[in-house]
């Protein structure tokens, strides 16, 4: 064997360095199984042996406390196979070939470069050269054999790991409010302070109703929440702060604080790169749940009621979520609204109005995923109104009264199944006493017989007990006899229930709890006018019509007879006088708004009423430059006539444009053939004149 591998090693071989890898697979191998580690470096005095010098050969032991299932997390093996495929590795050592690698991917990649570098493969049983068909044979069998060994150990230990979690008997990292006893049991936290905290979450969470409004409700109160270190050199070590909203999630999806022991609720996978990927399973796919193992915060009920809850206020699912949280927005049947043309449910959008913000329902999904139009948007005021008034006018006296005979009629129902029950629990207990006897009545030396009655009389125990739990919990669920008082606190809501409701100081989120509470869904269709089909709480289903929404636009318009007046007005005032005389009236605009030039004209274009300049000219008036033409004068000659009265005009707007009446007198006989010095005077006694009067005025 010697002589075989002195005639593989070549001078080139000897020429390179030589590589021994080592490698551990846990830290715990690396400070327990030392004579594994010792052996491994002892492969130094084998390449000497081979005619290496002990400074051509390297180590490599950055990989010790590293499995060697992958590559990907072991720098010294990706270091190695580096070296080799430069071709500066004459020979590669491993104790053996599990050392080197466990997977077949790996181990091949390794021969195959070694093969085309002509680099030779040591272990523990000889000297290797992978370029030869049968050491190439040799070592693909051993790294076939390291892989299978691996995947043994693996099934064997995960194997143990099932069973015990099968029967519930897994020892699992607990969380917080829970600790193991000398005997290996579940048992509540020793400090009653996490106790309470526990109880104080689960409380809020019950009456909050949301995982945020529970974090908001421990911050406001600055309650602080504990939790124990996983890691580190505190490790178990209990710490209080604030609770986070992961942390709140955590303990809700947490099936142990309903005291049911779980295994199997994620699943991991590798992925190329050689990391891994963890995915959440649903409740079905589970390996193990156990409900009552042991005793929790929360019953199971509970728990499940929990999810429902978190299901439906998940903001994950987009705009066709499921019922979301009430929440302070002033939209009623937010989260309850159902599209009657594609099924989906619609959201909630709100824009700014004069009045506050005003709720649009609207079906927009196909649109954000498909980019499709929006499927229906209708405004939501007045279908609030309409399904508050139909809530308001079921709170009768009538209707509560059939109630409380309903609940009656179901109380006697109740006693004739609970009737049954109790003899069922009868059959059980005599099928327990009839095992006893048999038992009883047995010799003991007969043990086989023996041993298999009392299997059988612990086996009607068994059915009996779960039998008078199931009897008594459903006492407990069945004791709901209304006494002559509280039938009249009932009968009272036909009055409370509106001034409740009405009640300004009643928050919106309020509001939105009652009417979760009668109602299940509201769906719309909107054709000619808006369909709404209430569905009630039990599957009664009222169907409401309600009118199209006002468009903005027609809220805003100008009332018809404000409209009219401006018309009127035209016919004698400019803009600036028409807006002076409708706020002196008291008149607004649309928007509630005072009138001034722009907002008059504005009117009058968009209802194409006929301008002050068009009535002038309609009437025969001329303007200032056909007047001039006509009478033979200048401009400025006009303005004098105007200025001392001597020609009627009209102002057209506010800059004081005006149109001229045409002049009876062709030109005026007043002034016609008197020089300029003689007019003057007039002109100035015209002129005061008229100051006189403007300032009377």
């Amino acid at each position: 064997m010697k002589n075989e591998a002195h005639q593989k090693v070549t001078s080139s071989h000897l020429k390179r360095n030589a590589y021994l890898y080592i490698r551990q697979s846990t830290i715990r191998q690396v400070y327990e199984n030392t004579e594994s580690t010792q052996r491994q470096y002892a492969l130094r005095q084998k390449a000497i042996a081979l005619g290496w010098s002990s400074e051509q050969i390297v180590v490599i032991d950055c990989d010790l406390g590293h499995s060697g299932a992958a590559a990907a997390d072991r720098e010294g093996f990706q270091r190695l196979m580096s070296e080799v495929s430069m071709g500066k590795a004459g020979l590669v050592m491993g104790l053996e070939v599990s050392r080197l690698s466990r997977n077949c991917t790996d181990w091949h990649r390794l021969l195959e470069i070694c093969g085309l570098t002509e680099s030779l493969l040591l272990d523990e049983d000889g000297l290797y050269d992978p370029k030869h068909f049968n050491d190439r044979l040799v070592l693909g069998l051993k790294g076939t054999m390291s892989e299978a060994e691996l995947h043994m150990l693996r099934a064997r230990l995960h194997g143990g790991i099932l069973s015990k979690a099968k029967r519930g008997e897994l020892r699992a990292p607990l969380p917080l409010g829970f600790t193991y006893n000398s005997e290996g049991q579940v048992i509540f936290d020793p400090d009653k302070q996490v106790q309470e905290s526990l109880q104080i979450f689960f409380q809020t969470y019950r009456r909050i109703g949301t995982a945020w409004g529970t974090v908001q409700a421990f911050r406001q109160k600055g309650f602080l929440f504990p939790r124990r270190l996983r890691k580190g050199l505190r490790k178990g070590e209990l710490v209080w702060g604030e609770l986070k909203f992961s942390r709140a999630l955590s303990i809700l999806h947490n099936p142990r604080y309903a005291g049911a022991f779980f295994f199997g609720r994620t699943r991991t996978r590798k992925k190329v790169d050689g990391g891994t990927q963890t995915k959440r399973l649903p409740k079905e796919e589970w390996h193990t749940l156990l409900p009552g193992v042991h005793k929790g915060y929360i019953t199971w009920e509970e728990y499940e009621d929990n999810q429902r809850r978190l299901r439906e206020t998940a903001q994950a699912y987009g705009a066709d979520r499921r019922k979301s949280p009430p929440r302070e927005g002033p939209a009623l049947l937010q989260g309850l609204i159902m599209c009657g043309r594609c099924g989906k449910r619609m959201t909630v959008r709100y824009h700014q109005r004069i009045e506050g913000l005003i709720p649009d329902y609207i079906c927009q999904k196909t649109r954000i995923e498909q980019g499709e139009p929006i499927c229906q948007e209708i405004l939501g005021v007045e279908i609030d109104r309409a399904v508050e008034n139909l809530l308001i006018e079921s709170m009768t006296p009538v209707t509560l009264d059939v109630a409380l005979q309903v609940q009656q009629e179901l109380q006697f129902r109740l006693k004739e199944a609970d009737q049954l029950r109790q003899k069922q629990v009868e059959r059980t207990r005599y099928e327990a006493e009839l095992a006893r006897r048999r038992y009883m009545k047995v010799e003991p030396e007969n043990r086989l017989v023996a041993d298999t009655l009392e299997a059988e009389w612990n086996e009607k125990l068994r059915v009996l007990n779960e039998t008078q739990e199931a009897y008594e919990k459903q006492c407990e669920k069945d004791r709901l006899v209304l006494s002559e008082e509280q039938q009249k606190e009932i009968m009272k809501l036909s009055t409370d229930f509106p001034k409740l409701w009405r009640n300004p100081q009643t928050p919106q989120r309020e509001r939105k709890r009652i009417v979760r509470l009668l109602l299940d869904d509201v769906t719309l269709i909107k054709e000619d006018q808006i369909t709404i089909h209430v569905r009630f709480k039990g599957g009664v289903i009222k169907t409401l019509t309600v009118p199209l929404p006002t468009p903005n636009w027609k809220t805003w318009t100008t009332d018809s007879q404000v409209v009219q007046e401006i018309d009127h007005l035209l016919d004698t005032y400019t803009y600036r006088g028409i807006a002076v005389i409708l706020n002196k009236r008291g008149l607004r605009s649309g928007k509630d708004l005072s009138f001034n030039s722009t907002r008059v004209a504005r009117i009058r274009r968009s209802y194409k009423l006929k301008s002050r300049y068009d009535r002038l000219r309609d009437k025969g008036m001329l303007t200032q430059n056909e007047l001039a033409k006509q009478l033979g004068v200048s401009s400025c000659t006009l303005r004098i006539w105007r200025n001392n009265g001597l020609l009627k005009a009209h102002a057209y707007n506010d800059k004081n444009e005006c149109l001229y009446e045409a002049p009876k007198e062709n030109p005026p006989i007043k002034m016609q053939g008197q020089k300029l010095s003689e007019r003057r005077p007039a002109f100035k006694v015209a002129c005061h004149q008229t100051q006189e009067a403007q300032y009377d005025a």
